[in-house]
């Protein structure tokens, strides 16, 4: 009987201790949180992952996506896709804040989410390939790109229920729909003004994950936000065209300072640098090659004047080429993936830099005429000019004494020179002067 009642006590203290434990573990329920704003490339795709990776760590009971975003490659949207259909976490897409939008890409990845989710003077749509460059697009071309997209939306519209004819659309004529529009067309699941107004209609849904279904427990939740890390943040940055654009530009320029400066290594050090940041920032964004080579162009055409110094043409034509290679670059004239942005660079930006070509191109061409018409400063040359004394009789050959150093010289001139007649050095050859009698008043 002891051993029984024993056996009860024990029981029954476990049995309370294991609710304390649920009670609490109930309390502690967390939401991880991550920010994506601008353009979808690698970087976002493996913040996303790291993301999911660190909610199903903590076991949270959902992951919140706060989206604001006007594309970006195809490549990476399918591997964000792929990754928000297969969770075993429970993941919202949340469009905010006010005027943010999902666009290009964001369709896509909003509608892959198991919860989607819009703030109030936001929009979601324009998923249309358009081609931006002045050929347009070839219509076989364009039929095989959208009706891939098309398939792809379609399937995910299908797996998570929504709008499937909506999402058609978004894909063959670039339709877009406001907060409110998105919700009446079941493009969304619900409408949300903050993050705190989000938790509140979140709580209590149930809601069919790859591993099952999960009830959200969001009464008392531990906010988590992950955020991207420093290396992700810079990379992720530079994929704004008008930042892209500056470190090509600016790369470009380093190296025709280079030129200009051979063998102080720094300036091509750094073009260097800023040229693979450049090249890695325009492989997130759609751009026109023909673009790439005209600011190669600009370059070229300063190294050119450089070597060539003239009244500034080449300055000139540099800056010419930049600024029509800039208008192009982001102007693809082959058809663009539906996921890609519809993205330009700012006009003030183009004239700066256009401006700074043809002035750098300026100060070379003024540099190199004023190094061509100096003097030597140093060695044999720089003595062609100065005057001196014969040591000895220069017949031809003999020693002549030019500032305060002997030096070997040759008489090249009419005149003989006899020891202690004034000489002016006319040319050298190796280390031996070339000298001529300066004529004297008494010659006459």
């Amino acid at each position: 009987m002891r051993l029984q009642r024993t056996r009860t006590v024990i029981g029954t203290f476990l049995t309370l201790l294991a609710a304390g434990f649920s009670t609490n573990a109930v309390s502690q329920s967390s939401v991880v949180v991550a920010a994506i704003d601008g353009v979808i490339n690698p970087m976002t795709a493996t913040y996303l992952d790291r993301t999911l990776a660190r909610a199903r760590e903590l076991g949270a009971e959902c992951v919140i996506i706060e989206l604001n975003t006007p594309g970006g490659l195809d490549r990476s949207m399918r591997d964000m896709v792929q990754s928000l259909l297969n969770s075993t976490v429970p993941t919202v897409v949340y469009v905010t804040p006010a005027g943010a939008r999902a666009a290009s890409a964001g369709v896509f990845i909003t509608m892959a989410a198991h919860v989607a989710a819009m703030a109030p003077g936001t929009n979601i749509g324009a998923a249309h390939p358009v081609a931006l460059g002045e050929g347009g697009m070839d219509s076989v071309m364009e039929q095989k790109v959208t009706n891939d997209a098309v398939a792809f939306i379609r399937s995910i519209a299908q797996v998570r229920q929504r709008n499937v004819r909506w999402a058609e659309e978004a894909v063959r004529r670039s339709v877009s729909l406001t907060a409110q529009e998105a919700l009446d067309s079941n493009v969304i699941n619900l409408i949300a003004r903050d993050r705190g107004d989000l938790l509140a209609k979140l709580r209590g849904r149930t809601i069919r994950t790859a591993a099952g279904e999960r009830t959200l427990r969001l009464d008392n939740p531990q906010i988590v936000e992950v955020e991207m890390t420093v290396l992700e943040k810079f990379l992720h940055t530079i994929t704004d065209p008008n930042i892209a654009l500056l470190l090509l530009s600016l790369g470009f320029l380093a190296i025709v300072i280079e030129f200009y400066t051979p063998g102080t290594f720094g300036p091509a050090i750094a073009g260097v640098i800023l040229l693979i940041l450049g090249f890695m920032a325009t492989g997130s964004l759609p751009i026109n090659w023909a673009g790439i080579l005209l600011i190669v162009l600009a370059a070229i055409l300063l190294a050119i004047e450089l070597y060539t110094p003239t009244v500034g043409v080449f300055a000139i034509g540099s800056a010419v080429a930049f600024t029509v290679g800039a208008l192009l670059l982001f102007s693809p004239s082959t058809p663009p993936s539906p996921s890609m942005p519809a993205v330009s660079v700012s006009g003030w930006l183009v004239a700066l830099i256009a401006v700074l070509f043809a002035l750098v191109g300026l100060v070379i061409a003024r540099a190199a005429v004023g190094v061509h018409r100096s003097r030597p400063r140093s060695g044999v040359e720089a003595l062609i000019g100065a005057e001196g004394i014969a040591r000895t009789n220069l017949a031809p050959i003999g020693t002549v004494f030019v500032r305060s150093e002997e030096w070997s010289a040759e008489n090249v001139g009419p005149t003989p020179i006899a020891a202690g007649d004034p000489i002016i050095v006319v040319g050298a050859e190796g280390s031996v002067l070339r000298v001529e009698r300066k004529p004297l008043a008494t010659d006459s």
